[in-house]
């Protein structure tokens, strides 16, 4: 129960920055670390997205849980 609670709260900080610039930076396995920026486009119920500055069309998705894990860290600017 108490992880449900800490994944509402996540969720709850996220969205509270939508619009906002946003620096990722993500574990992407075998040792690499991507970085990236962006803005925090959309938020939904599982996942939220942020769209990249360097490529107007390229949007990444992560779950909360991703924050979570530390599998993905924001700084938002």
């Amino acid at each position: 129960m108490k992880d449900h609670s800490v994944l509402a709260t996540i969720k709850q900080d996220i969205a509270n920055h939508l619009g906002q610039k946003v620096t990722l930076k993500a574990n992407a396995g075998r040792r690499k670390i991507v970085v990236n920026e962006g803005i925090l486009e959309n938020v939904y119920s599982s996942i939220f997205v942020v769209r990249l500055v360097d490529d107007n069309k390229t949007a990444v998705t992560y779950s909360y849980s991703d924050v979570l894990t530390k599998t993905v860290q924001l700084v938002f600017v």
